[in-house]
């Protein structure tokens, strides 16, 4: 099996010596996403507008391996407040419909560049869908 790496115009570029994503074999891992525009810069707005951002690169990240959110397996949420896990939670479920990974959310202290949320995921490629 070989290691391939994931790039894509369609989502920031990354900011530090990292992959946008990697694939090996069915599966593919996403770096985690912030909400930067195509243009680097963090999306104005809050949680509910910055959840969307991160999920429309997550989306292009995801189409440029071969796959989509309808395959993802495995979410790992990093959010800055808590107190904001129902909005973040709420525009989430709208991207995910009846398909429900495996998610961990975890609050931490700071994310790069003060964004207010991150997230990651694990996509196969090539299954049938459950």
């Amino acid at each position: 099996m070989k290691l391939e790496t994931i790039s894509t115009d369609q989502a920031p570029a990354a900011i530090g010596p990292y992959s946008q994503a990697i694939k090996v074999g069915n599966l593919v891992f996403t770096s985690g996403q912030i909400p930067l525009g195509l243009d680097g810069k963090v999306v104005e707005g809050g949680i509910v507008e910055q959840t969307h951002q991160v999920f429309k690169n997550l989306k292009a990240v995801l189409e440029a391996a071969g796959t989509g959110l309808e395959h993802v397996v495995k979410a790992t949420v990093f959010i800055k407040d808590m107190n904001q896990f129902a909005e973040l939670n709420e525009v989430y479920a709208s991207y995910f419909g009846n398909h429900k990974p495996a998610r961990s959310t975890v609050e931490v202290a700071r994310l790069p560049k003060d964004v207010l949320v991150e997230i990651e995921l694990i996509a196969a490629i090539g299954v049938e869908k459950f």
